[in-house]
């Protein structure tokens, strides 16, 4: 039970700083599972989510890759998504694990 609360409190915590830091910034959630990757670019004054994309769509799902190149696929889409919406200035915040390093690899370019 601990455990769960130290996790809600690392959440409440990180979403406080980012209020602080993002005035005009929107911020991208990354969230992993075993199997799967998500990813979502949100606007916290609107509270809306404004692009997201996951593994488990068709066009990720129909590609037989391993989750290295999931995850950089995965960037690559937000990436082009986001530039349909003509969206700039991001936070990168990541959800309870923070090795998603070969995401913002792919976001970076």
């Amino acid at each position: 039970m601990k455990k769960i609360n130290n996790k809600i409190k690392r959440k409440l915590r990180n979403r406080k700083k980012l209020k602080n830091v993002s005035v005009n910034k929107l911020r991208i959630s990354v969230s992993k599972s075993l199997n799967n990757l998500s990813a979502q670019i949100i606007d916290d004054s609107q509270k809306k989510t404004l692009v997201s994309v996951s593994s488990t769509e068709k066009e990720i799902k129909a590609k037989k890759v391993k989750k290295m190149e999931k995850s950089s696929l995965i960037g690559e889409i937000l990436a082009k998504r986001a530039k349909e919406k003509i969206l700039a200035k991001f936070i990168l915040t990541e959800g309870k694990t923070s090795t998603m390093e070969e995401l913002r690899l792919s976001l970076k370019r």
